[in-house]
């Protein structure tokens, strides 16, 4: 990915808020041209609008579009756009997510939850990921270059919200895995993250302190996750990395990357069982 004539273009899905607008920001802060979706059109005020101007006042370009990622052929025709207009594809993040319109939390155990539940946190958090990845490796394939990321969970290891968060979290490890495996002789790499509890606008305009016995306070932020992703593409280990399983903050620790403030983010590994990982 050392192409720098113009600059690299990726794509972050369900960048409305949260992981995925931190991670876009990060990645204009380094120049990149980010296209960000989100369900609605992208007019003014709409939540692609607003990343795509975070991302365009951090140094990119920052580019929203419309994208429901439950439909297939929009998740087709937005690749085949991307890569119409700038000729390259260089990076899939794929952060897309959804939970049941009726769910305010993860209290329910499965067994009182009803069985639709399914398709959001199956047919959005792993479905969608896969069909992205299969349209934009055809690209990358085809240019012999680019990184598709999965940005998972350490819910893919020990029981955390729900029974189908784990499912989908530990698909798209192994989706990363043998994606990584097929992709080896192409150019092409697959990786799957765990950040840790992230600091997003949502939490901390909901006065929440801590989560899942993690402290907010000391949660990484979004645009840490997506520094770490920047310099991940830049890694001249990539090819040996590919199909394997990372958590962010350990990698943060390998690349020297910090918070703005300089504090170095702590990983969750050991307190979600240790071991290693894909």
């Amino acid at each position: 990915m050392s192409d720098t004539s113009t600059p690299r273009v990726a794509l972050v899905t369900g960048t409305g808020k949260g992981v995925g607008r931190g991670i876009a920001a990060a990645l204009g802060a380094r120049g990149w041209t980010v296209y960000v979706t989100g369900r609605g059109e992208p007019g003014p005020g709409s939540p692609q609008a607003e990343t795509a101007r975070r991302v365009t006042e951090a140094g990119g370009e920052g580019v929203g579009l419309r994208c429901d990622h439950r439909d297939d052929a929009q998740i087709e025709a937005l690749i085949a756009r991307i890569t119409a207009d700038r000729g390259r594809l260089d990076l899939l993040v794929n952060n897309v997510w959804a939970a049941p319109d009726d769910m305010a939390g993860f209290e329910d155990p499965f067994w009182t939850r009803p069985v639709t539940d399914w398709e959001p946190l199956i047919g959005v958090g792993l479905r969608a990921h896969y069909v992205a990845a299969v349209h934009a490796a055809r690209h990358m394939v085809e240019r012999g270059s680019g990184l598709i990321v999965n940005i998972s969970s350490f819910g893919a290891r020990a029981p955390l919200h729900s029974v189908l968060y784990g499912i989908s979290k530990a698909g798209l490890d192994k989706m990363a895995a043998d994606m990584g495996h097929e992709l080896a002789s192409a150019g092409v790499s697959a990786v799957s993250l765990w950040p840790g509890l992230v600091r997003t606008d949502g939490l901390v305009e909901a006065g929440v302190e801590e989560v899942a016995g993690f402290k907010l306070a000391d949660a990484e932020s979004p645009e840490f996750v997506g520094a770490v992703i920047a310099r991940l593409t830049d890694d001249p280990r990539l090819p040996e990395r590919s199909g394997h399983t990372f958590v962010v903050a350990e990698l943060a620790e390998e690349y020297e990357v910090t918070e703005p403030d300089g504090r170095r983010a702590a990983s969750h590994r050991a307190a979600f069982g240790g071991g290693p990982l894909y």
